[in-house]
């Protein structure tokens, strides 16, 4: 796998100028869809900035052809301002039921909790009044030279809307990280996915942005076909940028870093770059770290700041894909605690619980096929949630793409 020699943004990009939240807001003309736009969450990732304020500035001046709203929000200000990923914790790994209870109760936020607050504030106050399909899209860019890609948390609307775009999809981050924003939206039962653009610095994650933003207002119904003409050579900006690479994958292990830490990955790893077992990848405390798994390599960490040191993924055969979807639509997971080991946490049916002890012949990726993903591992019991049951899939019935 090769990239081209990286164009870097100019420096007078780096400044983004955005003093506010709100990057751009237009209001079509006629009743569509409600589309949230991400970036900035990690400070130090300006491109999402920089293609927003491009893109909307010029659909300002097509305002008649735009049906329901759009916003593209900064997500954090100060870390942008600042140009690093967060200033006191990543905001991309608050977003838990738990830290969003204790926000107004907390007497001194400190800053990514400010900033959360004032997002959920500025997104709820839509969505108390909107009756239309809502869709979130969070722009990021990555440390390591890569492909773009999408992300996303496993719930069937979100692999059929994500399928539209020509880039590799990626499943199951929801299993490895705390506090994502768009695992808060995924359990709201929103589609939410994010985008990967490229490397942090390069000029070609803004174009690859800006095609993905047109492409979501294709794809969403708020821009009209017959309008946006040129929606086919966004695609294929991004399927050129993909290569061969418009396959779905799922994460199969992390390496997590703690705060005290010492990690330096070896240079030259690239996302999707094929890597096997035993391979040298990083040091860890002095300590060098090998790979577990033959697979591709996914993320690697080349910042100071994260704490997600690399990831590894595998493809996921076509037939698993197909097989997962037919078994949630007749929900046959309603079974499942029928096997030993295995039972429902609460009546509400949302989370199953697995003894390890008496279950340990099912693996994960079995209950992945059901859309349960582990969580929490306390001793001898998993905990597995399930984005299925509370997607809002009426909401999303009679568009195009569902």
């Amino acid at each position: 796998m090769t990239f081209k020699k990286m164009e870097t943004i100019e420096a007078k990009y780096l400044d983004t100028n955005q003093k506010g939240r709100v990057i751009g807001h237009i209001e079509g003309t006629m009743p569509g869809p409600l589309v949230f736009f991400f970036a900035g969450i990690h400070g130090n990732e300006p491109a999402g900035v920089i293609a927003l304020q491009n893109t909307l500035n010029r659909l300002e001046e097509r305002k008649n052809q735009i049906r329901g709203k759009i916003y593209g929000l900064v997500g954090n200000l100060p870390a942008l301002a600042a140009k690093k990923r967060f200033i006191d914790e990543d905001l991309n790994r608050v977003w838990t039921t738990n830290r969003i209870s204790q926000l107004k109760l907390k007497e001194n936020l400190m800053v990514e909790e400010k900033e959360m607050l004032d997002l959920l504030t500025f997104i709820q106050n839509i969505l108390d009044t909107n009756q239309e399909p809502v869709y979130f899209i969070d722009f990021h860019t990555t440390s390591s030279k890569t492909y773009p890609f999408i992300t996303i948390n496993d719930a069937l609307i979100n692999r059929k809307f994500a399928m539209q775009f020509p880039v590799p999809i990626v499943l199951g981050i929801e299993e490895y990280l705390e506090g994502p924003m768009l695992s808060y939206v995924n359990q709201k039962g929103f589609v939410g996915i994010g985008f990967e653009a490229g490397q942090h610095q390069e000029e070609a994650a803004v174009r690859h942005t800006e095609a993905f933003i047109y492409l979501t207002l294709r794809f969403t119904g708020a821009i009209k076909k017959k309008h946006m003409p040129d929606w086919k050579q966004h695609f294929q900006v991004l399927e050129a940028s993909a290569a061969e690479l418009h396959k779905i994958f799922e994460i199969v292990h992390l390496h997590k870093i703690g705060d005290l830490d010492r990690f330096k990955m070896l240079p030259g790893f690239e996302s999707f770059q094929v890597i096997h077992q035993g391979t040298d990848l990083a040091y860890h405390n002095h300590e060098t770290i090998k790979s577990p798994y033959n697979g591709r390599i996914f993320m690697p960490l080349y910042q100071s700041q994260g704490s997600d040191g690399f990831f590894i993924i595998h493809r996921i055969p076509y037939w698993a894909l197909k097989l997962s979807a037919f078994l949630r639509k007749l929900k046959i997971d309603n079974l499942l605690p029928l096997l030993p080991g295995v039972s429902w946490e609460h009546k509400d049916k949302m989370v199953l619980k697995v003894n390890l002890k008496k279950a340990r012949f099912l693996a994960k990726p079995f209950f992945h096929l059901f859309g349960y993903r582990i969580r929490v591992q306390e001793g001898e019991w998993l905990r597995l949630s399930n984005r299925e049951r509370v997607a809002k899939r009426n909401m999303y019935r009679w568009e195009r793409w569902y």
